[in-house]
C-alpha cells in the first residue's frame, strides 16, 4: 500500500503528523507513504522510516508569482513527481484550501476532514471522501482518527508514537561542542511578542539550572534571537550556540538533558525526540496543539495572578515566575534519573 500525505506547514503540524504514521505501520507492515511538505521542514518526514518520498513544495514562495511559477521547470518537476504513482490513498492531513488543491494533482483517491471538521470549509469540497474528527481532540489525536478512518483500521488507545530512532541523533552534537557536562537547552526564540518569556525570567532560571550543576545551551535562527542569547549568555555556565541547521539542531536537543520551551516549532521537536520539556504558554492553551508525548509538561498563565507582582515584558507572563518553572523542571529530571 502506497499512501501520499499532503502536511506543507508548520514544524509543530508536521510533527504532529508522525504518530499516525506509526499507527498505520502497525496494522500495515508494508505500507509506504509518500509526503507533500514545504521545502524548509522537507528534512522532517524523511525522520520516519515509514517514508519513501519526500515531495518539496514552495507555496509560500511560489504565490509571490504565480503565474512565472505556473511556467517554470521547477512546478513541472513537482508535477511529475505528484504522478509518479497511482495511490492507494491521498490523506490531506493540513486542511487548507492550499493542501486541498494540491491532492488534485496526484492519481488516487483523496480523503480529509468534512466541512464541520476543518479549518477552511471550502477545502473539504475538494475530498473525496470526508471525515468527521472532533476539534476538541488534540492536534496529534484529529490527525490519528483521520489516518485511522482514511485508511480503514482502528486507531491505537496508547498515547501516539512518533517513530522517530533517536540513534541516528546520537553523538552528533560533538560537532559542535566537545563538553560533556549534562546541560539543558532553553528554547527562547517564538514568533511573537506576547509569546516570549521575559528575558530577566530566563536568567533567572540558567542560575537555579547553573547552581545544580548543568550547563544551559542557547540555539537561535535570526540575530533578534542571537541578541536576546547573547544578553542571557552574560552568566557564566551559558553558551549561545552557533548558528545550526535543523538537524544539527535536533542532535543538541537529542542529547539535552531537558528543555525548557516557549510556544514555539522546536518545543514539538523535543517532544517527538522524546526529551523531557516543560513548555511554556501565555496567550495560547496548549490544550489542543501543546507539545505531545511521554514526559512533557505544560506551565501556563491560566489561573495565575499577578497581584502584588513586578510587571514584566511581556505582562502576560509576570506570574509565571523562574521558580515555579525550576520546580517543574527539577520533578522532570529527578523522574529521568530514576528511570
Amino acid at each position: 500500500m502506497r499512501v501520499l500525505i499532503i502536511k506543507t506547514s508548520s514544524m509543530g503540524d508536521v510533527i504532529h503528523t508522525l504518530p499516525a504514521l506509526t499507527d498505520a505501520r502497525q496494522i500495515y507492515p508494508d505500507i509506504i507513504f509518500d509526503w507533500v511538505v514545504e521545502e524548509a521542514f522537507a528534512e522532517i518526514p524523511a525522520w520516519h522510516p515509514a517514508v519513501d518520498r519526500v515531495i518539496p513544495v514552495a507555496i509560500r514562495r511560489w504565490r509571490k508569482t504565480p503565474m512565472k511559477t505556473l511556467k517554470s521547470a521547477e512546478w513541472k518537476k513537482f508535477g511529475a513527481e505528484m504522478a509518479r504513482y497511482s495511490y492507494d490513498a491521498i490523506i490531506d492531513a493540513q486542511g487548507l484550501l492550499k493542501s486541498a488543491w494540491l491532492t488534485r494533482l496526484a492519481k488516487g483517491k483523496s480523503y480529509g476532514l468534512d466541512r464541520r471538521s476543518i479549518k477552511e470549509p471550502l477545502a473539504s469540497l475538494f475530498y473525496q471522501h470526508r471525515i468527521a474528527v472532533s476539534k476538541e481532540m488534540h492536534a496529534v489525536e484529529r490527525i490519528r482518527v483521520l489516518f485511522s478512518e482514511a485508511l480503514n483500521y482502528q486507531k491505537p488507545k496508547s498515547v501516539g508514537d512518533y517513530g522517530i530512532a533517536s540513534s541516528q541523533f546520537e553523538g552528533a552534537f560533538a560537532a559542535v561542542s566537545a563538553e560533556s557536562k549534562p546541560y539543558l537547552v532553553f528554547l527562547h526564540g517564538t514568533t511573537r511578542h506576547d509569546k516570549h518569556w521575559p528575558e530577566p525570567y530566563w536568567k533567572e532560571l540558567a542560575q537555579l539550572a547553573i547552581k545544580q550543576g548543568f550547563q544551559v545551551k542557547l540555539p537561535w535562527g535570526n540575530e533578534i534571537e542571537q541578541e536576546r542569547a547573547g544578553r542571557i549568555a552574560e552568566l557564566e555556565g551559558v553558551e549561545v550556540l552557533p548558528k545550526l541547521n535543523l538537524r544539527e539542531l535536533a542532535c543538541v536537543i537529542a542529547g539535552a538533558q531537558s528543555v525548557v520551551a516557549v510556544d514555539t516549532g522546536l518545543g514539538h521537536l523535543s517532544a517527538a525526540l522524546a526529551v523531557p520539556a516543560v513548555s511554556l504558554y501565555g496567550p495560547t492553551s496548549p490544550n489542543l496543539i501543546g507539545a505531545y508525548g511521554e514526559n512533557q509538561c505544560y506551565l501556563s498563565v491560566e489561573g495565575l495572578s499577578s497581584e502584588g507582582l513586578v510587571p514584566v515584558d511581556p505582562a502576560i507572563f509576570t506570574p509565571l515566575r523562574p521558580k515555579l518553572v525550576w520546580d517543574q523542571l527539577a520533578d522532570l529530571l529527578s523522574k529521568k534519573k530514576s528511570l
